[in-house]
């Protein structure tokens, strides 16, 4: 077996196209929430891969179900099914509206397979013509050339040559500006219920159930991307089930392999039965790898023990960085859904949630932002209260470092 070559944080710089900017470490392992780099330095984690290890590094139950369908099969493509893929299938339909499930390996193409379902479920059904997609600023939903063009950031689209057409963004939370543009040629309405990148910020009851009426409505389909608000990041399985709001077409990914890539795209019956052999697909989606780690990740997000006890993790990271904020003024406000948190950065530190995050990364603690203004957590749904307890005096000293210096 060739010898592993030594590689550091500046071969990045040499090999990886430049779209990144990575911490100046390398982790190179992982075990719950703690993390270790080359260096053998422990870091708290409590960015969660972006919201991907809910269950935290290394699990023993993902890593069982790896090894034991690594041994047995790993690939076979679409045109044959796996059992991993059919049992995953069938858990997540009972535990959701859903009747039907395409599997992908992304995020980004899960929405892919979304917005392609709705506007050719329109045109199946409506006409040709029904074809405008709703989205909202800030939003964020992948970057394939459709997915980011649905996405309300044009930031993440310039430049990319001419964009997919028939795609309106109107301000999150706002029902008269949806109102204002919806009409009988909108095949559908795609809206995070906790916008991510977007500054943690979720949609109020008042605007979901009117998103829902309004597509009632005009006949278009509500399409929820929960991506990074579902498989328990919410507090429940999935974060519509806060609202009492149903979609015609839900994605998953992130948090649904614990780490694996993996994702999914949940569909009713109605909008799915517009299919047929050949209108999409994916090599690897559902592969049989990957549908095993996931199904042993479900089986333990989508437990009461779990699932109850995301909220009172939620607590313990609100009280602490309501005592940070006590001492230091540094936060206007806290929001999000059970594990995703955000919180958001006061006038007088503007623009500066870069420099708390790399101060963070300094005093041993790994986590997030979204957006220049907001501070995000995203740990694992199960971290243990003396992991949060010891990543927050780490992050109080961070800001401790960057509100004195």
């Amino acid at each position: 077996m060739a010898e592993k070559s030594a590689v550091d944080r500046s071969t990045f710089d040499k090999v990886i196209l430049p779209v990144y900017s990575p911490a100046k470490f390398i982790p190179v392992k992982g075990k719950g929430s703690r993390v270790w780099d080359q260096q053998g330095k422990e870091y708290v984690d409590f960015a969660g891969g972006i919201a991907v290890t809910a269950l935290g590094h290394c699990h023993p139950a993902l890593v069982k179900a790896l090894h034991e369908q690594g041994e047995t099969l790993w690939h076979v493509s679409n045109v044959f099914t796996n059992e991993p893929a059919l049992r995953l299938a069938q858990k997540l339909i009972d535990a959701t509206f859903a009747d039907r499930v395409f599997f992908a390996n992304s995020g980004a193409e899960a929405n892919e397979a979304a917005f392609k379902l709705a506007r050719y479920y329109a045109s199946h059904r409506h006409s040709p013509y029904k074809s405008k997609i709703i989205a909202f600023h800030n939003g964020f939903h992948g970057r394939t050339l459709f997915t980011v063009s649905v996405g309300g950031q044009p930031k993440y689209s310039d430049g990319f040559g001419p964009k997919p057409a028939d795609i309106v963004h109107v301000p999150f939370n706002d029902l008269d500006a949806v109102k204002a543009v919806i009409d009988d040629h909108t095949c559908a309405i795609v809206v995070e219920p906790v916008q991510g990148e977007g500054g943690v910020t979720p949609a109020t009851q008042a605007f979901l159930q009117g998103l829902r009426e309004l597509c009632d409505k005009h006949q278009a389909l509500l399409v929820l991307d929960e991506v990074q608000s579902g498989m328990g990041r919410s507090g429940k399985l999935f974060s519509y089930m806060h609202y009492g709001v149903t979609p015609d077409i839900l994605t998953t990914a992130k948090a649904l392999g614990g780490g694996f890539p993996v994702s999914a795209m949940l569909a009713t019956e109605d909008v799915a039965s517009v299919m047929e052999p050949g209108k999409h697909g994916t090599t690897y989606g559902g592969n049989p790898l990957a549908c095993a780690v996931a199904e042993a990740a479900l089986d333990i997000i989508n437990t009461p023990e779990v699932l109850a006890g995301i909220d009172e993790r939620r607590e313990k990271f609100i009280s602490a960085l309501e005592g940070i904020n006590q001492k230091y003024h540094i936060f206007k406000e806290f929001r999000g859904q059970g594990l995703l948190i955000g919180a958001e950065l006061s006038d007088g530190f503007k623009n500066r949630a870069g420099e708390f995050h790399a101060a963070a990364a300094e005093f041993g603690l790994m986590m997030l932002i979204a957006g220049p203004n907001v501070m995000r957590f995203a740990p694992s749904l199960v971290i243990d209260f003396a992991d949060i307890e010891e990543g927050m005096g780490r992050f109080e000293k961070a800001v401790d470092k960057v509100v004195g210096g």
